[in-house]
């Protein structure tokens, strides 16, 4: 029982209510079909959809408890153990984040020195936060620390380990009272005239509508979020400077400079260039799969060709900063040493730099939708094509390409959504200096790089410097939501049904 209160008892916990669950459904289906002398047509479903009731009734709402019970009692321990900490501590460290991280480190030495035997469960709880010297009293019994723990810290620790097992403890009852309850419950209802199926129907159906709504209500949650701490950012600082000032000053001394323009500038402009090469590299690859490879080469190009989608943002940020940026600066920089004999770029990270391999990493997005949407053109309007004598080529431009045109253009909507809300190739390609400039071989910023750098490091939250963040990305999120609505608007409206 220890062990599973101390390690992986949820894990554990849900393998024995599974268990139960397939006990349930093996008891119930055979009760029923013994109930009837084994003539199954007297049934009125099928024996398994009794032993599914069963199934449901035990595992559903003791899983559903479980996942509540974790997402709900790391806080309220929290907030439990956190009264035990002076102010002042809490000052002298930093974040009440740091000062819980130091409160769970100990608890774990004292689990673990309590696992090995090096002292009691009452002897753990028993230590002295007065004392002078708490590092020397937890290493007297084998709890290793590198840091000085103060004696609060150590109260709190011996909290937390209470709190959290007697948490666990009465999870595992909870759990297994209502798995139990379950059981009992799908059993004394088993009988010939139970309407099982539509009992499981009706409860499949709750559980899809359930995970539908989890879904929507996390997008609401986060657009709620942002919306609210936006508000708070509009409360400090001017929205005519936001949406209408030319200039990216943030200063956390005050009088910044918080205008969107510079850094909606440098997103859009690295987009466009990004799309001007995805969009056609990835439509004639698209054209050329679907309309002239053989299917032998289909069948290792397209994959091939998807394997782009799959590389980390990471690696094509490192390939812009170590090969893409210094190429460009031997074409367009350093004077005399450049291929051109210009000095036009003075360093790696450029607009262009950033735009070019961001356009690769869209092809697969461009060329594996507009594949599939030209392959769904029917094949009945080429054969009429041909049938009038009209080439391979005039097919193609006259026929397949303006029936695929709706979903060919929400498949770019789409790509240019990912384009916007893209990060690490910015950040590494790109560079940080937010400016309103034409010239493509300069550095500059997006929205998602600055949202990033706002919110690094030992930030306050009550000041307009790191609010903006909050601001930026719900101005990210209408964006990037008003491009896919439009994509759907285009691809529902132009789209032609064909028989």
């Amino acid at each position: 029982m220890g062990d599973l209160l101390n390690s992986g008892s949820a894990t554990v916990l849900a393998l024995i209510i599974l268990g139960l669950a397939a006990l349930g459904f093996a008891l119930t289906r055979r009760r029923t079909v013994v109930s009837v002398q084994g003539d199954t047509r007297r049934l009125h479903s099928l024996p398994a959809y009794y032993g599914y009731n069963a199934a449901m009734l035990i595992a559903v709402p003791s899983l559903m408890v479980i996942a509540v019970w974790l997402l709900v009692q790391p806080v309220l321990v929290q907030n439990a153990v956190i009264e035990l900490i002076p102010e002042e501590v809490v000052a002298e460290g930093s974040s009440v984040g740091l000062v819980m991280s130091d409160v769970r480190r100990v608890a774990e030495g004292l689990d673990s020195a309590v696992a090995q035997g090096a002292m009691t469960v009452q002897e753990a709880a028993s230590l002295d936060a007065g004392a002078t010297d708490v590092r020397a009293q937890l290493a007297e019994i084998g709890v290793a620390l590198g840091a000085d723990v103060q004696g609060p810290v150590l109260a709190a620790a011996q909290r937390y380990r209470t709190m959290t097992a007697t948490g666990r403890l009465a999870m595992m009852v909870t759990a297994l009272a209502l798995a139990l309850a379950g059981f009992a419950y799908a059993f004394s209802r088993t009988n010939a005239d139970f309407r099982a199926r539509n009992t499981v129907e009706a409860g499949i159906k709750a559980l899809l509508i359930l995970a539908a709504s989890l879904a929507v209500l996390t997008t609401v949650g986060i657009v709620l979020s942002m919306l609210f701490e936006s508000i708070n950012f509009f409360r400090l600082h001017d929205w005519k400077d936001f949406f209408l000032g030319r200039s990216w000053a943030p200063n956390f001394r005050g009088d910044s400079d918080l205008s969107i323009l510079p850094l909606l500038w440098g997103t859009l402009y690295i987009s466009i260039i990004a799309l001007a090469v995805a969009v056609p590299i990835g439509l004639f690859a698209a054209i050329y799969l679907s309309e002239y490879a053989s299917s032998t080469v289909r069948s290792f190009a397209k994959p091939l060709l998807e394997i782009l989608a799959g590389i980390p943002t990471i690696v094509y940020g490192l390939f812009a900063l170590l090969t893409v940026g210094p190429f460009l600066v031997k074409i367009f920089g350093r004077g005399e040493d450049g291929l051109l004999g210009v000095d036009w770029m003075s360093g790696a990270t450029s607009v262009l730099t950033a735009g070019l391999v961001m356009g690769i990493m869209l092809i697969p997005f461009v060329s594996s939708l507009s594949d599939d949407i030209i392959n769904a053109v029917p094949q009945s309007l080429r054969d009429g094509s041909f049938g009038l004598g009209a080439t391979h080529s005039e097919t193609i431009r006259q026929v397949v390409l303006p029936a695929a045109l709706p979903g060919i253009v929400g498949a770019v909507l789409l790509a240019a959504s990912r384009a916007i809300g893209e990060t690490m190739i910015v950040v590494l390609g790109a560079g940080a200096i937010a400016r309103i400039s034409g010239n493509p071989l300069e550095a500059m910023t997006t929205i998602t790089t600055r949202i990033v750098s706002q919110l690094t490091g030992d930030t306050d939250f009550a000041s307009p410097e790191t609010l903006v963040a909050f601001a930026l990305g719900l101005t990210l999120f209408v964006l990037t939501l008003g491009l896919n609505v439009l994509a759907l608007y285009i691809v529902r409206k132009y789209r032609e049904q064909y028989e």
